[in-house]
């Protein structure tokens, strides 16, 4: 069987900055006609989205999908809140990691796995103002190295 291509829609880069991603699951998403095009065109944001498990059901909201030019009256409002798609067995064992303190579920990032649209969300517990200053110092430390590393190859 060939390898299903996976093409990156949209990326939340702010969840990695605010969360310690700890379980990453994809899930499936409920859309109607013009929102897929929409994604597959690339015009979809998870920025400001989030996720929230009610009546044993997975829903996000803030996932922003633009209206699709040529749908008119099709098109559904941008924010609305979306079904995702995922077992009941993993639904139930992230309703028992969300009743200890401190975790959340973020998504992470859309992406198309073949025909499909997918939303990757993470078990994410959220981190202080240290962790955050501790990340971005190890990241400038990381590419002080690097420059220092070129300067001395190519100098």
């Amino acid at each position: 069987m060939a390898k299903e291509s996976v093409k990156l829609i949209a990326n939340n880069k702010k969840a990695y900055h605010d969360y310690f991603l700890e379980e990453k699951y994809e899930a499936g998403i409920e859309l109607h006609g013009t929102e897929v095009k929409s994604i597959r065109m690339g015009k979809c944001s998870i920025k400001e989205a989030f996720v929230r498990i009610q009546n044993g059901e997975v829903y996000i909201y803030g996932m922003h999908v633009s209206p699709y030019e040529k749908g008119n009256i099709f098109n559904k409002d941008p924010l609305r809140p979306k079904k995702l798609l995922m077992h009941k067995t993993e639904i139930r064992k992230l309703v028992g990691k969300l009743a200890e303190q401190g975790y959340t579920l973020v998504p992470v990032e859309v992406y198309l796995k073949g025909s499909l649209v997918k939303v990757q969300i993470a078990l994410a517990k959220g981190k202080k103002l240290y962790d955050k200053r501790q990340d971005i110092a190890k990241k400038d430390m990381k590419r002080e190295a690097e420059r220092d590393f070129k300067v001395r190859n190519f100098g």
